[in-house]
């Protein structure tokens, strides 16, 4: 599929990208290469070929769903410049 001027002036418009008239040409020759190659991956057959998301086989570690308020109040709250009674303080913002 060739892409003309054009049409990379309406993809851009489209896209909001701003291309000045002289990058016109290149893109349009880049676009038409890209759209070439998506062309012969449509030619490229696939059936029976099982969808993945890795090309190695991999297994997330998983933990149990267990619920906990995390016990953590003291080392958080440490970072805080100014905490009191547990909270984050914060200046007073409206009167």
């Amino acid at each position: 599929m060739s892409v003309d001027a054009d049409t990379v002036r309406k993809v851009a418009k489209l896209a909001r990208i701003a291309v000045e008239e002289h990058e016109v040409e290149p893109f349009a020759k880049e676009l038409s290469g890209i759209l070439d190659w998506v062309e012969q991956l449509q030619a490229v057959d696939v059936e029976g070929v099982e969808p993945m998301t890795s090309a190695v086989p991999l297994r997330l570690k998983r933990r149990d769903d267990v619920v906990s308020d995390g016990d953590r109040r003291g080392d958080i709250l440490a970072n805080a410049p100014d905490a009191r009674e547990g909270f984050f303080a914060v200046p007073k913002v409206v009167e």
